[in-house]
């Protein structure tokens, strides 16, 4: 039986706390917040202790699970990790590169396994995607959302267009070459809105834009390649694939074009995707990782290069800025 302490129980840790309650071999022993009026009523609903200091929680736990502002990322985590506690943390998993790598230092030392909490990776809609063969030369990316205060503490940058980095990131298999990126704060004081263009070195370009004061909200990835065209709409959780038919293609619409060197049929498939709890998803692979002792689904360093862009795509549009 594993133990996990939650750390941080407002908005998106009550989802947390929600789904731990649903995964087998795993004792929620209690959480930790600072806030006293959030801790009444959480520990009133779950019936659950609540910690007064962080460092008790850590010693009682064997999964520290961070869902606390990104301002306290790093300390939370250096302490779990010196005690030799597997951590999950949301992302962006610091506060500044430097925080982020000690983290991947420390981490790597202790022998821990750590996760950030990059949900995207388990939407059922990019997990058809993947099944596919992915080789994209050329992203095309929107994620929009309406403007919701708890996330200004850090730009849309690192609160939104993070998770689009990370999944590009995870799929391109090439060093980014060049980063360009422009952004405007509109109702907070950081960028509000922004859009980037990343060049790897094997000649793919992904143009990301990200807005978190929009109207209507969107999710949304297209993945053009040799032969193929992917789009990921994670937000409503489909996937649509276009591409030449092939010998073995099932459940496919087909029809013939004509390419001007000749005619070719085309496969378009919609796969049928189960509709699955992201969240639950990613806490049940990270409390695989630990029990078969196998890499967690998104490490520490994948954080960390997640990050590393994110950071350029904000160098440049502050230098703008200036």
């Amino acid at each position: 039986m594993l133990r996990v302490g939650v750390f941080g129980v407002g908005h998106l840790g009550k989802f947390h706390l929600n789904n731990w309650k649903e995964i087998p071999d795993v004792e929620i022993v209690g959480f930790y917040d600072t806030s006293d009026e959030t801790s009444r009523q959480v520990a009133e609903q779950y019936q659950i202790k609540r910690y007064q200091f962080a460092e008790d929680l850590i010693n009682e736990c064997d999964i520290v699970d961070i869902v606390v502002p990104t301002t306290s990322h790093f300390e939370l985590c250096k302490k779990a990790i010196l005690k030799s506690k597997h951590v999950f943390v949301e992302k962006p998993m610091a506060n500044n590169m430097n925080e982020a790598g000690e983290l991947v230092k420390l981490a790597r030392e202790a022998g821990i396994k750590m996760q950030v909490g990059h949900v995207e990776r388990f939407n059922p809609a990019f997990q058809s995607a993947k099944k596919y063969h992915l080789n994209p030369m050329f992203i095309e990316v929107h994620r929009l959302s309406q403007f919701d205060p708890r996330g200004t503490d850090v730009s849309v940058i690192l609160d939104l267009m993070i998770h689009d980095i990370d999944i590009i990131l995870s799929i391109v298999r090439s060093e980014v070459k060049s980063v360009l990126a422009r952004g405007v704060p509109v109702l907070s004081e950081k960028p509000d809105i922004a859009n980037a263009r990343i060049e790897f070195d094997n000649g793919c370009v992904a143009n990301l834009t990200s807005s978190r004061i929009s109207m209507k909200k969107m999710r949304k990835m297209r993945l053009f390649q040799k032969d193929a065209y992917i789009g990921i709409d994670f937000l409503k959780k489909k996937t649509e694939i276009i591409k030449y038919k092939e010998p073995g293609d099932k459940n496919v619409f087909e029809f013939d074009i004509d390419t001007g060197h000749g005619i070719k049929a085309l496969a378009v498939a919609m796969p049928e995707i189960r509709d699955t709890n992201a969240i639950k998803e990613e806490l049940i692979s990270f409390v695989n990782a630990i029990t078969e002792n196998h890499p967690t689904e998104v490490s520490e360093v994948d954080g960390f290069r997640a990050m590393e862009v994110a950071h350029q795509i904000l160098e440049k549009i502050n230098r703008t800025l200036a």
